[in-house]
């Protein structure tokens, strides 16, 4: 940075003419939310971005919307799914960071906003407002949501009082993403945990950008999971995907399959009818007894709860079973929720009796980073002190 100030500063030298720039430079350096681990920068030229931006039409947004971000613009989220489509489709961009509930309703009604990003979180936080009956979203036709998998809750009762479909994303700063679309996945029910199995040979999406994509689940050993039911890791390919890692060689060499997949880390279900389901990401799966349990399908079910505005789920260690649920719950209201609430809910709802929570802990607010993602790791540690 500082040899570009005196660059700026000094003499026209003409020493920037023989460096020769195209389309596969790259044009920005995204770094991985660092919820776990160290980050690691992705480095995106202008052509992967060009590539990710064929995904957008499944998103429906169109030319001219007013969109509104109310996220950092530093990662894929933002940057990808709003910042991006307000490029190439031009329409009014408006910013909005950090969140606030009054100004947000404010920016939205005054600007008459078409489309916009918000995490689960938000959803919630929105649905459970106290004045929730007098909020005008009338302008909104179509919300996307990620970082994390919404609640049907949540859709259902954006669809009931604003007549607004919510498409659910799954991507990584890598440059992989997945849009489950109101196109391509009509069934509300099916939208908000399942996705389309792009690039799945022989099957043709109604969104432009799938033909772009390949996607396939892989065992450990890198082997095709092609049986309804069969869980695995996601495995990627597509224009957007970068080449590598930034100055990490060996991250890289682990990162991607023989055959230049990516491989993301994440869990995902083959599911009936050419679909993908987002299982869990690996180091967030809890395994009780031998049985892998999805925190987020957990936290889902709790954040259906009318007395728990948000909600976290994470293993803590257990000498028979190895593991066990635990609870993180931010009550509304600041009337406390005891743990019969939250397995009475469960077993309306017919959960299998040893996903349960076996402790509660309630909480001010569950921790995040700056796009919204749960810090698990601050809470297992948390856990770990109480128990010890």
């Amino acid at each position: 940075h500082e040899e570009i100030r005196k660059m700026s500063k000094g003499d026209i030298t003409g020493i920037l003419d023989d460096i020769e720039i195209d389309s596969n430079n790259i044009f920005t350096i995204c770094w991985t939310s660092g919820t776990e681990a160290r980050p690691k920068g992705c480095p995106l030229s202008h052509n992967n971005w060009l590539g990710i931006s064929t995904l957008q039409e499944a998103t429906g947004v169109k030319p001219g919307d007013k969109l509104i971000v109310t996220g950092p613009m530093v990662n894929m989220a933002s940057v990808g799914s709003v910042f991006l489509p307000w490029l190439i489709l031009g329409g009014c961009l408006v910013l909005h960071h950090p969140f606030d509930l009054d100004l947000f309703m404010q920016q939205v009604i005054k600007e008459k906003v078409n489309y916009m990003l918000l995490v689960p979180a938000i959803l919630n936080i929105i649905a459970k407002h106290p004045k929730v009956d007098s909020l005008d979203l009338n302008s909104v036709r179509s919300i996307s949501t990620g970082s994390a998998p919404p609640s049907l809750w949540v859709l259902k009762e954006f669809k009931k009082r604003w007549n607004i479909e919510i498409g659910n994303l799954w991507g990584q700063n890598e440059g992989a993403g997945i849009v489950s679309g109101i196109k391509d996945i009509p069934d509300i029910n099916l939208r908000v945990d399942h996705f389309p199995h792009f690039g799945k040979e022989g099957v043709k999406w109604k969104s432009k950008g799938a033909g772009f994509i390949e996607t396939k689940i892989i065992d450990e050993s890198g082997n095709n999971l092609t049986n309804t039911g069969d869980v695995g890791e996601l495995a990627y390919k597509g224009p957007g995907v970068i080449p590598s890692y930034f100055r990490n060689h060996e991250i890289t060499k682990r990162g991607f399959t023989k055959d230049g997949f990516l491989k993301t880390g994440d869990q995902f279900k083959v599911k009936e009818e050419n679909l993908l389901s987002f299982f869990e990401r690996s180091k967030d799966i809890i395994i009780r007894g031998g049985y892998n349990i999805s925190s987020q399908e957990i936290e889902n079910y709790l954040l259906e709860h009318p007395g728990i505005q948000d909600a976290a789920v994470t293993g803590m260690p257990d000498d028979l079973l190895g593991e066990k649920v635990c609870a993180w719950v931010v009550p509304k209201d600041d009337e406390p929720i005891f743990l019969p609430n939250i397995t009475s809910l469960l077993f309306k709802k017919g959960v299998a009796r040893y996903k349960h929570p076996e402790r509660i802990e309630q909480i001010d607010a569950i921790p995040r980073n700056s796009v919204g993602k749960i810090l698990k790791s601050v809470l297992r540690k948390k856990i770990l002190k109480q128990l010890h």
